[in-house]
């Protein structure tokens, strides 16, 4: 009897210790494991850019959890499609609380401007393919953040440089101001975010500004809105959508002779926009973020070879600048993780003070800018690439320095616009 109690005792204290042993190895596991969600539009009104990004945080992802991950550690991605319908980003930001995400990779204005008062409570850092200018001032927005120069800084450089390089050879140069125009969907959050910006900088290079027209994401016929700024005689229109819709309304512009240049905001800016609009995109200009997919910059080897790995159906041809967008994002998140998971303290809040906020000049190569945060400007950087369509290709046409140019509207003026 004696012997059976000691086997007894013997196998309950070994069960005990396999059990202790499967939970030690399971938490070890889950603390060994970051969890990151994800927001991309596949399906929805800007999933002619977002497929793109979407292979690209995956593909990133992949590359940082092959090279160590966090420490170590390695991050699951939770990643969803919400077809850019703002409750469905709303419902999948709740889900990835309940996962434990220490941190978002997002992507439209819309939700993204929609959480960012969540997020700010959250203390959840919300890092963005929405490069909204009003998600810059951390005074109101300290948790949304992005490697890119924003959309009211980029739309700022791209009318600046119209202004420099090409205004002066119009033959209606000194005679007249010139007349300016936007062209966006009206209703967007993303295409209307840097209207009062660009608008505020055409009053100070003295354009005459034109009626804005409103001018669909979905949209396959712009006719009437490029006929009316025929009528206004507009030198240089702006336009706010994603690329599909931007090449309709440029080819319109086009098959009209309207006779203005354009300029685009940058997810209008792409490889396909070339191929969509053919000649009328001839000397289209826009800023751009990073180095388009392929170039020869640093890092770009890393990505290419990511695409061809994990989508190996896609031909590079047919991969965009919103794949190199995409690590963009990634890169400076991991930096941020490593950063915060060093000083042992991977929560929210010192993931932004402890990792983003000692990002200074932080090089993320890609053809990027370097990426500096602090605790009162999350603006990048001051100076904007701005290219144009020579022969199908985009060619630098000017680094428009927009903080040494106006360096006291910079500082007190223009962050969170």
């Amino acid at each position: 009897m004696n012997l059976k109690k000691v086997l007894f005792g013997f196998c309950v204290l070994f069960l005990s210790v396999v059990l202790v042993g499967g939970l030690v190895s399971s938490a070890a596991a889950a603390a060994a494991t970051i969890n990151v969600g994800a927001l991309n539009d596949m399906t929805g009104a800007t999933s002619d850019v977002g497929k793109d990004y979407a292979l690209g945080i995956a593909e990133a992802i992949h590359y940082v959890n092959d090279t160590g991950g966090i420490n170590g550690k390695m991050i699951k991605l939770h990643q969803f499609d919400y077809g850019y319908r703002v409750p469905e980003a709303l419902t999948k930001y709740k889900l990835f609380q309940r996962l434990g995400c220490v941190a978002v990779l997002g992507w439209g204005t819309g939700d993204t401007e929609a959480l960012s008062p969540t997020v700010t409570k959250d203390k959840m850092p919300y890092i963005s393919a929405s490069y909204s200018g009003h998600l810059t001032d951390p005074k109101k927005t300290p948790y949304n953040l992005f490697f890119a120069t924003d959309y009211s800084t980029n739309a700022r450089a791209s009318i600046t440089a119209w202004f420099d390089k090409k205004w002066p050879k119009h033959k209606d140069f000194g005679k007249r101001k010139p007349r300016f125009a936007c062209s966006y969907m009206f209703a967007s959050p993303y295409a209307s975010a840097p209207i009062k910006a660009i608008k505020d900088q055409a009053a100070i290079l003295g354009f005459d500004i034109g009626p804005d027209q409103d001018v669909s994401l979905f949209a396959i016929d712009t006719k009437s809105q490029m006929l009316a700024l025929k009528e206004f005689k507009a030198d240089l229109i702006w336009h706010g959508n994603t690329t599909m819709s931007v090449s309709a309304t440029i080819r319109d512009a086009y098959s009209l002779g309207v006779g203005a240049d354009h300029i685009i905001n940058l997810w209008g800016l792409d490889e396909n926009l070339p191929k969509l609009a053919a000649k009328a995109a001839e000397g289209a200009m826009g800023a751009a973020v990073c180095a388009f997919f392929g170039e020869n910059v640093p890092g770009m080897d890393k990505i290419v070879a990511y695409a061809k790995k994990y989508n190996p159906g896609i031909p590079a041809d047919k991969r965009l600048i919103r794949t190199v967008q995409a690590w963009g994002d990634v890169l400076i998140l991991r930096e941020a993780l490593i950063r915060a998971d060093k000083a042992g303290k991977l929560d929210g809040e010192n993931i932004l003070k402890l990792g983003f906020e000692t990002l200074k000049n932080f090089e993320i190569g890609l053809g990027a800018p370097p990426v500096t945060f602090t605790a009162t400007d999350h603006r990048v950087a001051g100076i904007v690439p701005v290219y144009e369509v020579k022969d199908g290709k985009f060619i630098l046409v000017e680094k428009v320095d927009l903080k040494g140019r106006w360096p006291e509207k910079w500082a007190k003026d223009w962050i969170g616009w």
